[in-house]
């Protein structure tokens, strides 16, 4: 279901809410419906006008980015035991949880 994001004047509240694309919201009581609020002191038949919002855009990231980006990327293989997905020259390709020197470097990924 769609985000949509809806501005009360008599209030000058702004809400965030999913629902279907066929739902109209015209109140702020069936805004405070749909978000699961309170309507406080503002009565419920006031009206709400839909804001246009920019779309919400997940990106994917691939093995190559996470890496460039100073991510670790673990896939679980067995018990305690993990593939490095994103492993650098000098780590090791498997991780194993009881062997230390097997974990990704993380000091030299992490800045300040």
């Amino acid at each position: 279901m769609p985000v949509y994001d809806y501005f009360c004047p008599s209030n000058n509240q702004k809400l965030e809410v999913w629902h279907s694309i066929n739902e109209n919201v015209t109140t702020w009581g069936q805004l405070c419906k749909l978000a699961r609020c309170d309507v406080g002191e503002t009565s419920e038949d006031t009206p709400v006008k839909r804001m246009i919002s920019a779309p919400r855009v997940i990106i994917e990231m691939g093995i190559s980015d996470l890496k460039s980006h100073g991510f670790s990327k673990l896939v679980k293989r067995d018990q305690g035991v993990y593939e490095n997905l994103t492993a650098t020259n000098d780590e090791s390709r498997i991780v194993n949880i009881n062997d230390h020197s097997t974990y990704p470097n993380f000091p030299d990924k992490l800045g300040d």
